[in-house]
């Protein structure tokens, strides 16, 4: 077996283009980085605003706005009723205004009760205008599970939206690609669905904010919607992955690598629009696919890769695509999520399942 080649997942997200390196100790974690993320974004654009329960004072349950209404002002960062369709219908009527609202579901259940403005109104109004009108409105969505909280509070909800035409999709996995990715998807001119994996938002990383400010204001950051990247080198099988996922499909890559396996990993980043480019080179490079993802198996985003995959890949194959995903059930009580969640050892099951005696 080839051995593995392994990157710091600092370095994952810029193989594909370059970013300077960080200044010596120079850290910041995966909410900090949103933060950051959207102050910049409101500094450079006044069209620019956020809103949302309880982002405004206490900076959002998961602090991701702290400081955004201290510094910019209620009128651009402030809290809403608990009324998630009123949010999405005001998100809508200002973005028809030349607004760009940026708004959090507090949870990504909590996000139901507006998805009809998503499916009908967001999604749907550029070609129902013939693109006259288009709508900037980013929908930050903290998602997924691993952090112990119970039903309403760890859906992944993103095969509902990525089911919907005229949405952008993105599930970023680095500290990285959560500040690249959202300064994108806040100056994109089309609606985005931005989800922000909950479990990840206390991960580390050696990143220089500052500097990422300044590469993506001058126009350097490689672009991250629709391009997924290598988070791992292999040569034997590939982990297809996005988001919370991504550092569980690494540790198994590692994992495998110990056992003289050496497994890619792909990072996906961009659900909508989707990188068949970077995801069928290397399932035609090594031969065998296994995708891992949170969410329930049945008609989900995993069954549209495997689809894809295999349309796509057929006769480079030595084994079916496989999925490694949550189970077709409501979220677990916090007990018990450690037998749902797609885990290393499921992971390498899989793997070792693709017919390697042929």
């Amino acid at each position: 077996m080839t051995q593995t080649t392994e990157a710091p997942i600092a370095d994952r997200a810029d193989r594909a283009g370059s970013t300077p390196a960080p200044r010596a100790g120079a850290t910041s974690t995966f909410a900090k980085a949103l933060n950051a993320a959207l102050a910049d974004a409101m500094e450079a654009d006044p069209a620019v605003l956020m809103f949302g329960e309880d982002v405004g004072t206490l900076g959002g349950v998961f602090r991701i706005t702290d400081g955004l209404t201290a510094r910019f002002g209620e009128e651009r960062c402030f809290d809403t009723p608990l009324a998630e369709a009123g949010i999405m219908g005001m998100a809508v009527g200002m973005a028809m205004n030349g607004m760009k609202p940026v708004v959090e579901m507090q949870f990504d259940a909590f996000a139901y009760p507006a998805f009809e403005q998503v499916v009908s109104h967001v999604a749907k109004m550029p070609n129902r205008t013939r693109g006259k009108v288009r709508l900037p409105i980013v929908i930050r969505i903290p998602y997924a599970g691993g952090i112990g909280g119970v039903e309403h509070h760890c859906d992944s909800s993103e095969a509902y939206y990525a089911h919907t035409p005229g949405l952008t999709v993105l599930a970023p996995a680095t500290v990285r690609d959560a500040y690249f990715m959202l300064r994108e998807a806040i100056a994109s001119p089309d609606p985005v669905v931005f989800l922000e994996p909950k479990k990840l938002y206390w991960s580390k990383e050696e990143v220089d904010l500052a500097e990422l400010r300044r590469t993506f204001d001058e126009g350097e950051a490689p672009r991250r919607i629709g391009r997924a990247v290598v988070a791992r080198q292999g040569t034997d099988a590939t982990l297809i992955s996005y988001g919370p996922s991504v550092p569980t499909a690494l540790g198994a890559a590692a994992a495998a690598a110990e056992e003289g396996r050496s497994i890619e990993v792909i990072d996906l980043r961009s659900i909508v629009p989707f990188d068949d480019e970077t995801v069928c080179e290397s399932v035609r490079r090594t031969g065998r696919a296994v995708v891992v993802a949170e969410a329930p198996g049945f008609a989900s985003v995993a069954s549209e890769i495997v689809a894809r995959v295999q349309e796509r890949c057929f006769h480079s194959l030595a084994a079916p695509v496989l999925r490694v995903t949550g189970f077709d059930i409501p979220y677990p009580s916090p007990k018990l999520e450690h037998f749902y969640l797609p885990s290393v050892d499921r992971i390498l099951d899989a793997v070792d399942d693709l017919q390697w005696e042929d």
